[in-house]
């Protein structure tokens, strides 16, 4: 029968990267490990200035097949303009390894009794990205957990072990079976700052001889082109163009590596440089503060952080123009002005989607651009284009420094001819027959496909 059998069911991270959404079943137990969008989710349908209709639900997605169809995972709110009926929750968990939005992001259609298991951190991510944002993921039970704890749901058993990724509190997952161990790796990587956290998860899923491991692949590519550094050559990098010049340094980056954030926090303090931040950086910072396995500065109390108020309403910085949660950094507040008489004194974070405070701001010509994030994946990227006019207007100097989040091609090898599980099953890639060249226990999944153990 097929409840007694052990099956993977993938509805997202086939043949694209992100969107993982694994349905694992055993003996009548179905988890979700990860329910996240992927970075091209409805770009057949929907651009920036056509999106699904909020009012409509899950209506515009599941028109063109978005989500799955799935019965007992939804709730009954999502449904109400669709075809498929509501019933009661036929899933007894998701399990969240980061919170990445193509790893978490569509957890906001899910019904809202199904409990959600996350790291400690990642909760705190959540709730931020909630408060500074007009994002709401739902009002789910959840459960935190740290590595070292097991999570009995029935006689399935779930381990989250730590692993290094360009945000804290990622975990990969070892599910314990009737048919033996599941690993599953979340994103990773073996050159980052914590690169001891990948080796431990690592060894532990060797030690268990699993029968299955879902893997991602994110860099699996014949020849990468990128550039890409461990974290303490972007330090040393950067500290190189800083300590060189006089000007103004601007540095974009993902707003939640704080590991990139330590980066140049304390290239700008050896360089006797204060770094200024948004308050949403600061926001979250705070938050993460709670967590005392982070050692991150209080964006408050450190008179190394200022943080960078735009012109909002009235435009003359007053405290109403603010939303509540911005107005807590008041008292550390600069503004274009006094980041233009400052300039040699500070480094700035500035994301392509604020480009327009250079006009307020009026850098010098030869200031520089840090831009720690992945290059395009295309030379016909449009952003990459106009990033580079605004930067040229201006006459700022660009330098791409940035540490990937992920394991290259020969380390995904590595990982997969240490640990031998008997069936790899590679996801999160858009190249996974590659993965082919290099075991021949590899499964090339299919969408919606349910695969036996």
């Amino acid at each position: 029968m097929m409840r007694q059998k052990t099956t993977l069911t993938f509805y997202g991270g086939v043949n694209e990267i992100g969107g993982n959404k694994v349905l694992l079943e055993d003996r009548g137990v179905r988890i979700f490990l990860d329910f996240g969008e992927s970075f091209t989710f409805g770009t057949d349908y929907f651009t920036r200035w056509l999106t699904p209709r909020a009012v409509n639900g899950l209506g515009d997605y599941l028109e063109f097949n978005l989500l799955p169809k799935i019965k007992g995972i939804y709730s009954k709110e999502q449904l109400a303009f669709t075809d498929l009926p509501y019933t009661k929750p036929k899933l007894d968990a998701v399990f969240l390894s980061h919170a990445h939005v193509d790893h978490m992001g569509h957890i906001l259609f899910l019904d809202e009794k199904i409990p959600l298991y996350c790291g400690y951190g990642t909760k705190i991510f959540i709730d931020s990205m909630e408060s500074t944002s007009n994002i709401d993921f739902g009002k789910h039970p959840y459960e935190t957990f740290r590595t070292g704890h097991k999570i009995r749901i029935e006689h399935l058993v779930i381990e989250p072990i730590h692993v290094d990724h360009s945000i804290p509190a990622s975990y990969g997952f070892i599910i314990h079976t009737s048919k033996g161990a599941v690993v599953y790796t979340g994103d990773l990587r073996a050159h980052g700052p914590r690169k001891d956290m990948t080796a431990e998860f690592v060894e532990k899923a060797c030690e268990t001889e699993p029968v299955a491991m879902i893997t991602e692949g994110t860099r699996m590519v014949e020849t990468e082109r990128r550039r890409n550094y461990s974290e303490s050559q972007v330090k040393k990098l950067s500290n190189e163009v800083i300590s060189k010049t006089d000007e103004i340094v601007f540095v974009a980056h993902y707003g939640r590596d704080t590991d990139r954030f330590r980066t140049f926090y304390n290239v700008a303090r050896d360089n006797d440089r204060r770094f200024v931040i948004s308050p949403k950086t600061a926001h979250l910072l705070t938050r993460l503060g709670q967590d005392k396995r982070l050692i991150l500065p209080d964006p408050v109390k450190d008179e190394n952080i200022l943080v960078y108020y735009k012109r909002k309403k009235t435009g003359k910085f007053q405290e109403e123009d603010y939303y509540v949660w911005e107005r807590e950094f008041m008292e550390k507040m600069v503004n274009h002005k006094f980041v233009h008489e400052h300039q040699s004194e500070i480094i700035m974070d500035l994301d392509f989607y604020q480009f327009a405070e250079l006009i307020d701001i009026k850098p010098n010509s030869g200031s520089h651009f840090i831009h720690s994030m992945s290059e395009p994946y295309s030379e016909e990227d449009i952003e990459e284009t106009i990033m580079h006019n605004w930067l040229d207007h201006f006459e700022i100097k660009f330098h791409q420094l940035h540490a990937s989040g992920h394991l290259n091609k020969r380390q995904l090898t590595n990982l997969i001819n240490y640990i031998q599980p008997k069936r790899i099953f590679p996801i999160h890639t858009e190249n996974p027959k590659l993965f082919t060249k290099i075991n021949e226990n590899v499964q090339l999944v299919e969408y919606g496909k349910k695969y036996a153990l």
